[in-house]
């Protein structure tokens, strides 16, 4: 094997993992799922039925990625944040898979801890989710998400740092511009980042 799983861990059939990765106590990865390479899985994660997780995802103890989810690459999920695949979840009337909602966490965005995503929404990439904040919407890519529920109330650059008003990132000077859509770009070009 080139990835590492503790013995304390079980792995379904059908599970692809990547080079690299690391699973790491009493963790349940499903079968279907496909993790990419140079993940790290803490403690206490379950990986759902056919779930997709790009390259150098982190997910923290405590988290389960839910049928329906989707983390693309580098994205990072803070302690015991929360995902859901069922708008209206009944014990009695359970729905099956067919009816779960997907959810996509597109590439960079960092949930943090103890955060909830409520499903059929779409987190920007490089997106931030403060620490306990309640996602209910679509979030914009490099949004700064706080409170419950969820408002942006700035952006955040490609390395985590809170934007000034001038767009420029004061610790990584990459340069951003805002769209007539009110959206975030980065500029591309010499001089504008690491």
């Amino acid at each position: 094997m080139d990835y590492f799983v503790h013995e304390s861990s079980y792995i379904d059939k059908d599970v692809s993992i990547g080079v690299n990765s690391k699973i790491w106590h009493f963790t349940h990865v499903q079968s279907g799922a496909v993790i990419g390479n140079n993940c790290s899985l803490g403690q206490n994660v379950n990986i759902s039925n056919n779930v997709r997780i790009g390259n150098g995802v982190k997910i923290q103890n405590n988290v389960s990625v839910y049928e329906g989810v989707e983390l693309e690459d580098y994205v990072f999920c803070g302690p015991s944040m929360v995902f859901t695949n069922d708008i209206n979840p009944r014990s009695k009337f359970s729905k099956g898979r067919l009816n779960y909602k997907r959810t996509l966490v597109r590439e960079g965005a960092t949930l943090g801890a103890n955060c909830t995503i409520i499903c059929g929404n779409i987190i920007g990439k490089w997106s931030m989710i403060a620490a306990g904040s309640v996602v209910t919407n679509h979030v914009k890519d490099y949004a700064l998400i706080v409170g419950v529920p969820g408002k942006q109330v700035g952006w955040v650059c490609e390395c985590g740092e809170k934007l000034e008003s001038n767009y420029t990132c004061s610790s990584c000077e990459r340069k951003y511009t805002i769209l007539e859509d009110d959206s975030l770009i980065k500029i591309e070009g010499e001089n504008c980042g690491v």
